[in-house]
């Protein structure tokens, strides 16, 4: 567990970062990168770091760009909407203080990612901002009060001594809120002069600033050159805007991300584990093991993926699956980490713990989706630097053109000009959007593993589906076994189950799905293992393997060739006899041993999802490696037209190619693991989750439910989310076209600046909030679907 050993809020030294230094400290917010893109002989770690002190787009890049050039850091990447970073480094080269310590000097802070880290900091983050809002609202008002004589009255008649007296009065409460307030916006303005780079609030902080020095000038000496109007109402009202606009954004943001969220924060920090003795301890989740046997109590979450062993229960798997209706869990049932048990309590022996649970390959995507740039976030990036210069040249354009005319006037232009043409809504018009939609997908069981992954199918044009385990159902039958003289259906089915036991395709788990139900691996039935060596699956074709070891009887006649091999008839080496139904054949060096006839049923919303993408206007295929009698029954019975049987992983790539070749953009959908290379090579691709390690799962997006039916709503959602985008990029650019030459000429004062600049982002970030949930129309069909 990591050690506690400073504040997730206060800046630590150097000196406590050192603690995280060791192994088994770093190790508890970092992993290893097991499928290393960059040629490299050293291991390579990634840990997911907490960031504070992020305004906008410019930040995230100066975050990134600093952290490359540090000596051991391969790759960093920055997620300004979620405050985290990602950053892949060598233990051989570089050391987690080293990291830290490179953020500091950027002018951040950075502390790792753990929940208990996140949560502190993200609480003591939200009383800081209320507090500084709470003391710019009181000033204001008071100000307000000090200033409104001179709405209402003409020159003269309020005596000079009392409109005097009524300055000091606004300039003193002024003072906490530059001083207190304001003070975030200094700070981060300072720290972007040091790394001589601009960010949002270098021309924020330096508008407060002008205006705080225009009316000081004014109030010490009313008759100067400086001019003898004040402009303290202005100055706190934009800071209060602008404070106050950032509280709501924040609650906002945080409702489009709370889905993801909830999913990251869902285990419990303690469970009750089973003490030698059968009593029951609270520990730590970090101190559970495989094997230990825990129980979970009425509401409580299950801390990892395990198996009951005591009791019954109904769970509820809605957040990591998407299925609203409780699930029954009997004895011996397995159960998955994150999901709540609903009914009474239960034992559960641990299976699985940590990342290598379902549920924590699912926080790793996400956090992983979260902080990746989609395109049109990279392009806001490039536009925000340059577009914040053009800013500060403006202001100083407004000032240098009024000059001569009226000092005070000219440095007010200047500040509402500053401040009125902060790129706040161009930032978050793309990440706020995307994140919201991820939400929704999240709540639907939908996992999207890259944001790029929303602007890809919404443009698709294109769909290939794969037959098996996508428009069928996974749980494929046994419906015949014909074996070779001598070789009894018991012994071939053994032999078939510990071939299919080291794969994941559908058929590979009915066998061993079949063997199990039949009672075979049991001792009664008197039938040893069969042990296996050089075990190579071929994709698309089947699984070969060498016998090490046949004790049973019965498995003599069939060790003789000591080969043995599971697929196709031309994967077996054997000619097909019977091209009307799916069979899966076994041979050995001799020749044929056994030939097992599959049923499989087609989902039972495929058809309507099929109709649905045809009146869409998309293109619909199927390619599948099965016989073509079994893809042209299944293709009848949902409607696909152009279909191709007895495809190879490169017939399907050479397929998929041609139609890129085209120009078409395609969505492929398959069962996520021997789809890997055409789901990787497409435009956009969906794998169906079920049972498939989403690790191994090489697409865009994992229907953790393995729902078909979902496809259509996924493509209208991503279609509403660019369109909210393109709203958000337009108003944020009309908003500039507008307010630029307003504030310029002097028509837009300094605290309407302030409410233009907060009312833009809230703009943006509420119309990204349509984005949480899909329409009801469409919520109404997956509920009826779910509850048929």
């Amino acid at each position: 567990m990591l050690t506690n050993t400073f504040s997730a809020v206060d800046t630590p030294s150097n000196a406590a970062w050192t603690i995280l230094d060791t192994e088994d400290q770093w190790q508890a917010f970092s992993k290893p990168v097991l499928n290393q893109d960059i040629q490299s002989t050293q291991q390579l770690v990634q840990s997911d770091l907490l960031l504070d002190g992020l305004r906008c787009a410019a930040c995230s890049g100066i975050i990134e760009q600093g952290l490359k050039s540090t000596p051991g850091i391969v790759s960093a990447r920055v997620s300004m909407s979620k405050k985290r970073a990602v950053v892949v480094w060598s233990p051989s080269a570089t050391l987690p203080s080293k990291i830290l310590t490179a953020i500091h000097d950027l002018g951040y802070s950075a502390f790792p990612a753990t929940q208990h880290e996140d949560d502190l900091a993200s609480l003591q983050k939200q009383r800081a901002a209320f507090w500084r809002w709470m003391v710019s609202g009181f000033c204001m008002m008071q100000v307000m009060m000090y200033a409104s004589p001179t709405y209402f009255t003409t020159p003269g008649e309020i005596s000079s001594d009392i409109l005097h007296l009524l300055n000091w009065a606004s300039w003193l409460l002024s003072l906490p809120v530059l001083l207190f307030s304001s003070s975030a916006f200094f700070s981060n303005a300072l720290r972007d002069l040091k790394q001589q780079q601009i960010s949002m609030d270098l021309p924020v902080a330096l508008g407060i600033i002008i205006t705080f020095i225009v009316s000081s000038a004014a109030t010490f000496d009313p008759s100067g050159w400086w001019g003898n109007t004040v402009y303290f109402d202005s100055l706190t009202m934009f800071v209060f805007f602008l404070l106050s606009a950032r509280l709501v954004e924040v609650k906002l943001h945080r409702k489009t991300l709370g889905a993801l969220d909830n999913l990251a924060s869902r285990i419990p920090e303690n469970t009750e584990r089973q003490n030698p003795d059968g009593t029951f301890t609270r520990v730590l989740n970090t101190k559970l093991k495989v094997g230990d046997i825990v129980r979970v109590q009425i509401g409580e979450a299950f801390p990892a993926d395990g198996k009951i062993i005591s009791g019954n229960t109904s769970v509820d798997e809605s957040l990591l699956t998407g299925e609203s209706t409780p699930i029954q869990k009997n004895l011996h049932d397995e159960v998955i980490a994150g999901s709540y048990n609903l009914r009474q309590p239960v034992c559960i022996t641990l299976n699985t713990i940590g990342e290598s649970t379902k549920y924590g390959q699912i926080v790793n995507l996400i956090n992983n989706a979260a902080v990746e740039k989609p395109r049109l976030s990279k392009l806001a990036d490039r536009v925000a630097r340059p577009f914040l210069i053009f800013v500060m040249l403006s202001a100083a354009g407004a000032a240098a053109l009024l000059w001569n005319i009226d000092h005070g006037r000219a440095l007010m232009t200047a500040a509402a000009v500053l401040i009125v043409t902060c790129p706040c809504a161009l930032s978050l018009a793309t990440p706020a959007a995307m994140l919201a939609s991820a939400s929704a997908f999240v709540k639907r069981g939908i996992l999207i593993k890259r944001i790029q992954a929303i602007e890809n199918i919404a443009d698709i044009d294109t769909i290939i589906f794969d037959k098996t385990g996508t428009l069928t159902e996974d749980h494929i039958q046994i419906k015949a076994i014909a074996t070779k003289a001598g070789l009894t259906e018991s012994a071939a089915l053994t032999l078939a189950a510990a071939v299919a036991q080291h794969s994941m395709h559908p058929i590979s788990r009915a066998l061993a799905n079949a063997h199990k139900a039949s009672g075979l691996s049991a001792p009664q039935a008197g039938v040893n293992y069969v042990e296996l060596t050089d075990i190579e699956e071929t994709s698309g074709a089947g699984i070969s393997a060498t016998i090490k070891t046949s004790t049973a009887d019965a498995l003599e006649h069939s060790a003789a060739g000591n080969e043995l091999k599971l697929g196709s008839a031309i994967f077996c080496g054997i000619t097909e006899t019977n091209n009307h139904t799916q069979q899966v054949y076994l041979a050995n060096k001799q020749g044929w041993l056994a030939t097992f006839t599959l049923q499989e049923a087609i989902k039972h919303n495929a058809a309507l999802a099929i109709a649905s993408l045809k009146e869409a206007k998309l293109a619909i295929e199927l390619l599948s490696g099965d016989r073509s009698n079994a893809v042209e029954n299944t293709a009848t019975q949902v409607g696909i037209t152009q279909f191709q049987s007895a495809c190879s992983p490169e017939d399907k790539l050479l397929r998929l190619q041609a139609l890129k070749g085209e120009g078409k953009k395609v969505l492929m959908v398959g069962d996520g693991l021997n789809d890997g290379p055409i789901l990787a090579s497409a435009h956009v691709s969906i794998a169906m989750g079920k049972g498939v390690p989403l690790t191994l799962a090489h697409a865009d997006y994992v229907f953790l439910n393995g729902d078909i039916s979902q496809i259509p709503h996924l493509i209208r959602h991503a279609k509403q989310t660019m369109k909210i985008i393109k709203e958000n990029i337009a108003w944020a650019i009309v908003y500039n076209l507008i307010s630029i030459p307003l504030a310029f000429f002097g028509i837009l004062s300094a605290w309407l600046a302030g409410l233009g600049m907060a009312v833009s982002s809230l703009i943006v970030v509420a119309n990204a909030l349509r984005l949480t949930k899909f329409s009801s129309s469409e919520t109404d069909t997956h509920s009826d679907q779910s509850r048929s």
